[in-house]
């Protein structure tokens, strides 16, 4: 079965940092790009960063651009996203994906709140 696991999310203060999991199983993620996204109550789901399969290719987007890295732990079949000088319009829900055959498929998703 293929399937995306996010442990992790959680409250934090502005200024904070957090890392992200995003484990999988049925899927052995270095021979597949991986995506993040987030979706904030009211707006649409956005990318915010991505891994290529090979890791030589990163994407992300400028609203986290320098505060977000994104990593991938072959080993643990794991990819992170570590997320510092977090900001209250960082909150929302995050998810990671990957595309196989042409077919989405995503964690659970996660809520990241940052608030004081």
């Amino acid at each position: 079965q293929l399937q995306l696991v996010e442990p992790g999310g959680g409250l934090v203060q502005p200024g904070g940092s957090l890392r992200l999991s995003c484990v999988a199983s049925g899927f052995i993620l270095d021979r597949y790009a991986i995506g993040w996204f987030r979706q904030a109550p009211g707006k649409e789901r956005e990318g915010i960063s991505c891994l290529s399969s090979s890791g030589g290719s990163i994407y992300y987007a400028d609203s986290v651009k320098g505060r977000f890295t994104i990593s991938r732990d072959n080993g643990k079949n794991t990819v992170y996203l570590q997320m510092n000088s977090l900001k209250p319009e960082d909150t929302a829900v995050y998810y990671c994906n990957i595309r196989v055959s042409g077919l989405d498929y995503w964690g659970q998703g996660t809520q990241v709140t940052v608030s004081s």
